[in-house]
């Protein structure tokens, strides 16, 4: 059996136009027809060329088609985007033979940035279109990408003033070291060097101070100095300067509505704002909005429209259902609640008064000691000598509410679906896209994106779908 041996040197005839590169039914295709739909005079970019002469600038549709398709084949950085026009068929037939520099495609992307955050809400609007997005059942979820920027940039009070005082005792050694230089040395070179030092410390010292006065001024706990609107998070790799991107992905075929990243370590208060945010890209509220227990807050839920069947999980309900924390005997689940005379009473008859607001938004109840200490629970059931204490919300009734209603058999079966819906847009960007890291700084640049990525997520999904001949005739006719 012989071996099959390549040689570069055999001739081929390559198509004579570039239009024959790649076949009729190639991805790429998929996504020159999307731009070509897309309304560029909505989305603020004029296609007319400078009236005031220059030099020659590229056709906006082009660097764009070469931004949304570049992140499909892992490639997101302008050099690598530049170095594809050169060597990949589907990137030389995307552009004509056009080869800008990485220069003209990183000073687009941020030139258009804001043009290019609104490519999403586009993208949604046609799948609307296309049938392919209902927007009766959203699904919400926050994942953690990091940030074009280092942890230990991320600088807090405690560290601020830590380390303006370990400088400034390095001056002072400084000082010491001029005044104690060796008369038999160079004094004249010496002293520069010494005074080149302290005067590079005075500087490192001006800057940290700058940094402690714009805590102070945003009233932040920390801030990273190389991208200030990023936050360290906790992810699945440790602790790391990060952004928290927020989904919402409709019900029918998973596609992304409206994603967004968030300089929050945590999905708390964030619900309200994406239905908001959803429904205005909708035109309509949805019937059911489905979301982990990291969303779980009763002020945040209160501001949702009452109207929106609410799919949420408290913190405690999340930990039974795994395992983390099983019913014990004397739980508060085991207290019954008098509304009339606003008490609690216990498994064994005794009662526990109101005692004190703990919180503007949480009420104490506290049995008398005499009654805790006489009962033959006493140890179990509490150690205070001073009595058993309940703690409620003033919107604890709501809460509870919110508990029966995820409860729901109906409810239950849609809250199943959750984690296939809304957690496979994350999947695919951080694995298949490569995504797991942004490249630009600060939160107007990262989101753009953000809108690149989810588009990318969307086309692909369109492209399963429907199939890639169908999707582009329908894109050609939109």
């Amino acid at each position: 059996m012989a071996f099959n041996m390549h040689t570069r040197n055999q001739s081929i005839i390559f198509p004579p136009v570039i239009e024959d590169y790649v076949s009729t039914d190639a991805p790429v295709r998929v996504y020159d027809a999307f731009v070509e739909a897309l309304d560029f005079k909505q989305l603020g970019i004029s296609l007319e060329p400078n009236p005031n002469g220059g030099a020659d600038e590229y056709y906006p549709k082009d660097i764009l088609k070469l931004l949304i398709f570049g992140p499909s084949y892992g490639i997101r950085s302008s050099r690598k985007l530049e170095r594809a026009c050169h060597d990949n068929l589907s990137f030389i037939w995307l552009m004509g033979g056009l080869k800008p520099d990485y220069r003209t495609i990183a000073r687009f992307r941020i030139t258009h940035r804001e043009a290019i955050k609104s490519v999403l809400k586009q993208c949604v609007r046609m799948c609307v279109t296309l049938d392919l997005i209902e927007g009766n059942v959203l699904f919400i979820d926050g994942s953690k990408f990091r940030a074009d920027a280092s942890i230990n940039k991320t600088w807090t009070k405690d560290k601020c003033e830590k380390h303006i005082k370990a400088i400034e005792e390095r001056i002072d050694q400084f000082m010491d070291n001029l005044e104690k230089t060796d008369a038999t040395e160079n004094r004249e070179e010496s002293m520069i060097k010494i005074k080149e030092q302290i005067h590079d410390k005075e500087q490192l010292v001006n800057k940290i101070k700058n940094v402690l006065s714009e805590l102070e001024a945003q009233k932040k706990k920390s801030i990273n100095t190389t991208d200030p609107d990023c936050v360290n998070a906790k992810g699945r790799q440790g602790m790391h300067a990060s952004y928290n991107v927020q989904s919402t992905v409709d019900g029918k075929h998973g596609l992304i509505l409206n994603s967004e990243a968030v300089s929050q370590s945590n999905d708390c208060n964030q619900l309200s704002v994406q239905i908001e945010t959803a429904t205005a890209i909708l035109g309509k509220k949805p019937k059911h909005v489905c979301a982990d227990s990291g969303y779980s807050d009763v002020d945040d839920s209160k501001k949702i429209d009452k109207e929106i069947n609410l799919i949420v999980p408290s913190h405690k309900q999340a930990q039974k259902e795994n395992d983390r924390c099983p019913i014990k005997p004397f739980d508060k689940e085991h207290f019954v609640y008098d509304a009339k005379s606003d008490e609690y009473i216990c498994p064994e008859g005794k009662r526990l008064k109101f005692a004190y607001l703990d919180e503007p938004n949480k009420k104490r109840y506290q049995a008398k000691a005499s009654d805790c200490q006489a009962c033959h629970h006493f140890g179990q059931c509490t150690e205070s000598s001073n009595g058993r204490r309940i703690t409620r919300l003033i919107d604890e009734e709501f809460k509870e509410q919110l508990e029966a209603n995820y409860q729901r058999p109906e409810n239950q079966a849609i809250y199943k679906l959750r984690k296939e819906k809304v957690e496979h847009p994350f999947g695919h960007m951080k694995r298949n896209l490569g995504a797991g890291q942004f490249l630009l700084r600060g939160k107007d640049k990262v989101n753009a994106e953000v809108s690149i990525l989810s588009t990318c997520f969307n086309i692909a999904r369109m492209m399963t779908i429907l199939g890639i001949p169908q999707l582009i005739t329908r894109l050609n006719s939109a």
